[in-house]
């Protein structure tokens, strides 16, 4: 049975019972059909982990929303799906609605990965050295150009561009970065998702893209010790001024020891029952094949072991 007659089928038995009925699942931990949410940072990672999962279990149909933050985590407490791959756990308080919604649900999250936010520049910026101080006062509005960065630099007004107004990574630079202060709205704007960030940045000189680290990783690399030749990443520093040697790049080995200081974790997060299939789909995510997934696309899984090598950027003369 095909995909989509599976889909079918499931919409009209729900549709055919009313609230007083129980309704009968029908699926498994490896078939049937289930629509889940994903931040759209993770969506080229979450893609290809249904693909592998749909090509393994034949009779499984997963059917992925991807949304920013706030939409995913609204759909998970309204109900609306009970599987949600997001770059934070849920507040107590949001456990606590789900459980008090529906008394059979318990909400369980499992951390699959460390993911990096990235910032990104146009590829003739030079100045790619930025302190976690210096990126609070650029996003804060205190520090409006890139001369006040480097007053060598031809570039004036830096325009900072997100993926959307309600992303991880909006929320993640408002309460880690700027510790709740309120962000510039002059010079921040929001496209519609992170694809877009990548190309208004390869386009805009004075640009600077914030976004999520696995968009911007070199497919051909297997080491992941490259990214994209579109955009130019920065190397960040938790100290103030940003020195070479203070500074790290989203490379894998950077954000599992946690030196690049934009590093945040990524759950799955189920309000499922077991022995269903998006129970079954979180299973093989945190599964090896689903970790080594994981790993190619340049972020730290959460249950693999990682062996760190450390690799010079820039070889001497000797």
């Amino acid at each position: 049975m095909g995909r989509f007659t599976i889909l079918l089928v499931s919409v009209l038995l729900l549709t055919g019972c009313d609230n007083r009925k129980r309704i009968t699942r029908m699926d498994t931990p490896t078939s049937g059909v289930a629509t889940f949410v994903s931040d759209d940072c993770f969506a080229h990672i979450v893609q290809e982990e249904v693909d592998v999962f749909e090509a393994l279990n034949q009779e499984a149909a997963l059917l992925p929303v991807y949304a920013g933050e706030k939409e995913a985590v609204d759909l998970l407490l309204q109900d609306s799906v009970r599987l949600a791959i997001l770059a934070r756990d849920l507040t107590e308080q949001e456990k606590q609605h789900i459980r008090h919604g529906n008394k059979q649900l318990a909400p369980r999250s499992q951390k699959i990965a460390v993911d990096g936010i990235a910032l990104i520049i146009h590829r003739t910026n030079v100045d790619s050295l930025i302190s976690v101080a210096t990126l609070q006062e650029v996003m804060t509005g205190r520090i409006t150009s890139w001369k006040q960065l480097n007053p060598a630099s031809p570039l004036n007004e830096i325009r900072v561009v997100f993926d959307n107004p309600s992303s991880s990574t909006v929320r993640f630079i408002h309460d880690s970065i700027c510790k709740g202060e309120r962000l510039s709205e002059t010079q921040l704007s929001a496209v519609s998702n992170n694809q877009a960030v990548l190309d208004y940045v390869a386009k805009t000189p004075n640009a600077l893209g914030v976004i999520g680290v696995n968009w911007i990783s070199n497919p051909n690399d297997t080491a992941q010790l490259s990214f994209t030749n579109k955009i130019r990443v920065m190397s960040v520093s938790q100290l103030h001024p940003a020195m070479p040697s203070s500074s790290y790049k989203p490379y894998p080995a950077y954000l599992h020891l946690r030196s690049y200081p934009l590093t945040r974790d990524v759950y799955v997060v189920l309000t499922d029952l077991r022995g269903t299939l998006p129970a079954g789909f979180t299973s093989f995510v945190a599964s090896d094949r689903g970790q080594r997934i994981i790993l190619k696309s340049g972020l730290v899984p959460a249950t693999k072991p990682i062996r760190t090598v450390q690799v010079k950027e820039k070889f001497s003369d000797e």
